[in-house]
């Protein structure tokens, strides 16, 4: 510690040399705001601590010492040096690095400052280069220039450090223990974010957690519903809790326009591209990846857009948000990023690549992992106008063999999805005909857990039908296809077991004439929802793939969303702001029972909070199945508890608005018989009230020449 107070000593000497006040009262400087994490608090001391990181004004300058000492002509090379390392984490200001001289030998002190465009940079550099070793005898010891007030109030003497007595942090899956086993979803709407339970039982909603200004661009809950994310402009947070919501962590990272968890929810990886200074140059991206429970910087990737891109805009075909894809399941072991001619698999035990070196493979355009195990299933388009076909391949990690490929002749795309359990992978295979000059879809099924991985081939019984979607259900194994040409094409639905034929796949049955151009499968498997959403103005079918039968139709008229809820008992309609007119949700029951409606000017969002997996096995789950009678029948008590007391309170309802009524209707007649009295003055005596007995109604017919026409008819002898 007293290399440090050393160290402030002569920083403090340079910078009155720099003309910096070092007594500066710096307690009096106003902040703008929003320089919070870009977070508006209607809670004026929710974010009292983060002032602290501002209070002195320096936070975004460091200082590095252990520098070689260098006469003058050596300081340009030093400086040169330095300023390289230290613009790569982030942008150096302006005249922002300033290397001291000895006035006296003329050289250099052994130490410089570094001023970058925001404290964020700054932090991050301390981070990545504290420690760095330069050569044998010179390793960076950086600190923030903060810092000094700090170090000058060590006392000579060590003391103890206080012990604080432990206590533990909020349950952040309390909420998973309601009474009522009920869901809790978020939406925006406005400025206003609201977490709410979904009280199916009473049709309404029940409020949780409601604040203006939480997110400057959208929320995001983690995989498992641990925590809900907020973006800023200087970075992201996630909060959580039973119903405080308490800021649990921030990361810093200005301007981030994406955020993605890893499965296990124990990564954050945030995404920002600036526009360049100079037109020519490409736009910079930088990603991070962040340890979510510490707020760590565990790996970061700068590049250009070419490299990062994401969204179609450029570079590499196939990017797409997320760039990094997660593998390994749960675990969070690895994940990887598409390159030209190349995929890099990384892992997190170092966050290095795998063997120090990308999986190379020539022209790949496409990746995507088993939901479960380590596999990239990758596609590579054909070369050579034909002469080297397509193919499929299936690369298990980290050992980089191939499990299974197979060649694709006359392909003009390609796509694949996993099935939940990584049981199966089907690719959407999209091929010329001979003439080249239209194309149709076939399928190939791939039983990954099946020995050498057999593949099937899956035609439509009209190959040439347009296909416009396709679902696996989750955790089993049916998948649906809607095909065929709008308004009204067909959906069909398979199974990968053959009643018949084991090991074979079998159309179940196929719907004629549905207008719908979504499929939504409930998480549980078995219930489907046949959405027709945007053009089809929010057609819905509520379909039992058990049964094969339709258990009801509906419509929520513009509907743009839908969304199960993670236990597969409700579904979620929504109409966002894309349209100015009906604005808000509904939640149906699985079967299509409209439960309740709730409307509200300008919403952004919907989203249901996911469960984490279950604890039950397998055996245990199918225990309850067969003993569900047993368990429903304490349910069943409580429905009818809850019908009940509807029902009273609909009752009492009625009974309300019928004594209102009958209060106006006596006013009223109270107020007549009072201005009685007036009333025959106005008419000389008479009473009004009798005289309608002085009028007798007639029905008086009228008639009325429409049109008179002559025509002269002419006789023949």
């Amino acid at each position: 510690m007293a290399a440090e107070v050393m160290l402030m000593n002569e920083i403090e000497a340079t910078a009155a040399q720099m003309g910096i006040d070092m007594n500066i009262d710096f307690s009096s400087i106003q902040l703008p705001p929003g320089e919070n994490c870009g977070i508006f608090s209607d809670d004026d001391d929710v974010y009292h601590d983060d002032q602290l990181e501002f209070d002195s004004g320096f936070g975004n300058v460091i200082v590095v010492d252990n520098l070689p000492v260098v006469p003058r002509e050596k300081f340009e090379k030093l400086e040169g040096v330095i300023r390289k390392i230290y613009s790569q984490i982030g942008v150096i200001k302006e005249d922002g690095l300033w290397m001291p001289v000895d006035p006296e030998t003329k050289k250099t002190l052994g130490y410089c400052f570094i001023e970058y465009n925001t404290p964020q940079e700054a932090e991050l550099a301390k981070e990545k280069t504290h420690g760095y070793k330069l050569d044998r005898a010179h390793i960076f010891a950086v600190n923030m220039f903060d810092d000094f007030d700090k170090y000058m109030k060590v006392p000579d003497e060590w003391a103890p450090p206080e012990i604080k007595p432990y206590t533990p942090g909020e349950n952040l899956q309390k909420w998973l223990a309601d009474e009522k086993a009920r869901d809790q979803f978020v939406i925006r709407a406005g400025t206003d974010t609201e977490v709410l339970w979904n009280d199916a039982r009473q049709s309404k909603t029940e409020p949780v957690y409601k604040r203006t200004y939480w997110t400057e661009s959208f929320v995001q809950w983690s995989p498992m519903g641990t925590y809900l994310a907020t973006v800023h402009r200087q970075g992201a947070a996630v909060w959580g809790g039973a119903n405080t919501f308490n800021r649990l962590m921030r990361y810093a990272h200005p301007q981030v326009k994406l955020i993605d968890f890893s499965p296990g929810e124990k990564f954050l990886v945030t995404y920002s591209s600036h526009e360049p200074s100079n037109p020519r140059d490409a736009n910079r991206v930088v990603i991070n990846i962040f340890d979510v429970r510490t707020g760590k910087v565990m790996r970061d990737f700068k590049g250009s857009a070419d490299e990062f891109a994401v969204g179609g805009a450029g570079g590499v075909a196939g990017n797409s948000w997320p760039v990094f894809r997660w593998g390994g399941g749960k675990e969070d072991k690895y994940f990887a990023k598409l390159g030209k001619n190349m995929i890099s698999v990384y892992e997190t035990e170092t966050f290095s690549l795998i063997d120090k070196k990308s999986l190379k493979v020539e022209n790949v355009v496409d990746f995507s992992w088993s939901p479960t195990d380590p596999i990239i299933a990758l596609f590579v388009p054909e070369l050579g106008g034909g002469n080297q076909p397509a193919r499929v391949s299936l690369v298990q990690m980290p050992g980089k063999e191939e499990l299974r490929q197979k060649n694709l002749f006359s392909i003009s795309d390609c796509k694949m999805y996993w099935q939940s359990n990584g049981d199966y992978l089907a690719v959407k295979a999209d091929r010329y005909t001979k003439t080249k000059k239209s194309t149709y879809t076939g399928f190939e099924l791939f039983r990954i857990k099946e020995r050498d991985i057999p593949i099937e081939v899956l035609e439509l019984d009209n190959k040439n039908d347009k296909i416009i979607a396709f679902a696996w259900e989750p955790k089993g194994h049916r998948f649906a296809v809607i095909h065929g040409d709008n308004p009204r094409p067909d959906v069909s639905f398979y199974s990968m077991r053959s009643t018949h034929n084991l090991g074979r796949v079998a159309k179940l049955t196929t719907l004629k004439g549905k207008q719908a151009n979504a499929l939504f499968w409930s998480p549980g498997g078995r219930f489907i929802v046949l959405a027709g959403l945007k053009g089809f103005n929010g057609q819905l079918e509520f379909f039992n793939v058990d049964e094969l039968e339709t258990m009801a139709t509906a419509e929520h008229f513009m509907a743009t969303d839908v969304e199960w809820d993670p236990t597969g008992r409700y579904v979620a309609t929504s109409v966002t702001s894309v349209h100015e007119m009906e604005n808000g949700f509904n939640i149906w029951s699985f079967n299509g029972k409209l439960l309740y409606r709730i409307l509200k000017d300008h919403f952004f969002q919907f989203l249901w909070r996911p469960r984490p997996p279950s604890f039950l096995t397998p055996e245990k789950e199918e225990e309850i199945a067969r003993n569900l009678k047993k368990y429903s029948k304490k349910y069943e008590a409580e429905d009818q508890d809850v019908s009940m007391l509807l029902s009273e309170q609909d009752r009492e309802k009625r009974r309300m608005l019928k004594e209102e009524w009958e209060k106006w209707v006596s006013e009223w007649r109270r107020a007549q018989e009072e201005e009685k009295l007036e009333r025959q003055k106005l008419r000389d005596g008479e009473a009004s009230d009798e005289e309608e007995e002085e009028y007798e109604a007639k029905e008086v017919e009228v008639e009325e020449v429409l049109d008179v026409s002559e025509e002269v008819l002419s006789f023949e002898e």
